[in-house]
């Protein structure tokens, strides 16, 4: 039997990493690594140990739910002992080494690994999975898009503050600048010369290279707002073909992963309060561009929980297939 650590197994992504993988049918000797103030906890009848050098030894599986600096330090250890990690960090989505995989789209690119596996940014996988048909059908060029991201993105921290607000207005926030209570934030993310947040070239750099379209270009806003852990996002695109959003329509209702919810005549479209805690995209609000009559200009908005497709479920789905090839 194999045997599967999870790294920051204490925070809300490693906790349903854990629920996932009982989920989606792996049975594997389970180790639940984490800071050493976390070690002896219990979750879910795991014993939580302290993340040390030592802690891979044995291991053959890692799934990564730590931040950055904390996974750079341990994943040497990880490789190493010669486990295959499949990281939810930023560290190395960019690495031209290391496959950047959502499985319903690029999942070939599963096995072109060197020991480091990305998981892409939630907002990333969200869009992509929204997008990708449209891409295959029409080839996408240029893509607009807002999101609307809830305060699971910003992990424990994230959601604790939007709880203490409910309750006390006055609750000074934590983990973002101003109170997300009653309001949103538009910034993600630190700002650069150019007045674009990190988080909004997550989208055009990371989608380039899961989509393999290196030209791709993508004006992103990310905003936070007052929702507990589903992203949305409205998303205006140009495609080098006129789109015909019948066809779009039946290969998005025919698409693993998506659940296309367009119907605004009935007022069905998707709302992140449907989409938490489960792991479909949903895709709705299909509508060419007034502005544009050659056809080529298509908006859409979807919805996508943020925990589960948008990082846990992800990575659990990309840690299936390796096992299944492992064992063939």
């Amino acid at each position: 039997m194999k045997t599967i650590a999870i790294a920051g197994a204490t925070g809300a992504v490693g906790k349903q990493m854990l629920e996932c993988l009982s989920e989606q049918g792996i049975n594997a000797n389970i180790r639940l690594l984490a800071s050493a103030r976390s070690a002896g906890k219990q979750i879910e009848g795991y014993t939580v140990e302290e993340l040390t050098p030592e802690s891979f030894k044995g291991v053959d599986y890692v799934l990564g739910a730590c931040e950055n600096d904390v996974t750079e330090r341990w994943m040497p250890w990880a490789q190493e002992a010669g486990c295959v990690v499949v990281d939810n960090s930023s560290a190395y989505r960019l690495d031209e080494k290391t496959p950047l995989v959502v499985p319903e789209i690029n999942p070939e690119d599963i096995f072109k690994h060197n020991g480091i596996i990305s998981n892409p940014n939630c907002s990333t996988i969200i869009a992509l999975m929204a997008l990708h048909d449209l891409h295959d059908l029409y080839h996408i060029n240029d893509v607009i898009c807002t999101t609307f991201q809830a305060v699971s993105g910003a992990g424990v921290k994230g959601i604790s503050d939007l709880e203490r607000e409910l309750k006390d207005p006055d609750a000074k926030p934590e983990a973002f600048a101003y109170q997300i209570a009653f309001n949103v934030i538009p910034q993600i993310g630190g700002f650069d010369a150019n007045g674009i947040t990190s988080e909004e070239w997550k989208m055009q750099n990371e989608g380039r290279k899961i989509l393999h379209a290196p030209e791709l270009n993508v004006n992103c806003t990310c905003v936070r707002v007052p929702v507990w852990r589903s992203h949305s996002e409205s998303i205006t695109v140009r495609c080098e073909k006129p789109v015909d959003l019948d066809v779009l329509r039946e290969k998005l209702a025919n698409s693993e992963g998506v659940k296309l919810t367009d119907d605004p005549a009935h007022n069905i479209y998707p709302m992140p309060i449907d989409t938490t805690n489960q792991d479909l995209v949903y895709v709705g609000r299909l509508r060419h561009d007034p502005a544009d009559p050659t056809g080529r200009t298509v908006s859409l908005f979807c919805a996508g929980d943020q925990i589960r497709k948008g990082a846990a479920s992800n990575a659990v789905q990309i840690l299936k297939k390796l096992i299944e090839a492992d064992e063939k």
